[in-house]
């Protein structure tokens, strides 16, 4: 991956899976990571990982199938600049 030093790269779906992997590597690379998911304890865990690496990362709750926790997040996205890199990963699933 390119060298992505001072970059802001905004990851949902960042606490599990491809979404952990695609945060990780960021990092790595030199991204500072916004962390965007429903579980915080999970988000922690990989803000933890990135920052034990030497990394940089903040997470924050998001539940992409809730307007409100859109909103939310929205507004406190503000605080970390802008975002350069989107990985839009969360997904809804409704069965039925």
């Amino acid at each position: 991956m390119a060298d992505l030093q001072g970059k802001i790269a905004l990851v949902t779906g960042a606490s599990q899976g491809i979404g952990r992997a695609c945060a990780l590597e960021l990092a790595k690379a030199g991204a500072t990571v916004a962390l965007a998911a429903r579980n915080e304890a999970k988000l922690a865990e990989v803000a933890a990982e990135i920052a034990s690496a030497g990394g940089q990362a903040a997470a924050f709750a998001l539940d992409v199938a809730s307007e409100e926790s859109i909103k939310l997040a929205r507004k406190r996205f503000w605080t970390i600049r802008k975002v350069e890199i989107l990985v839009n990963n969360a997904g809804i699933t409704r069965t039925g």
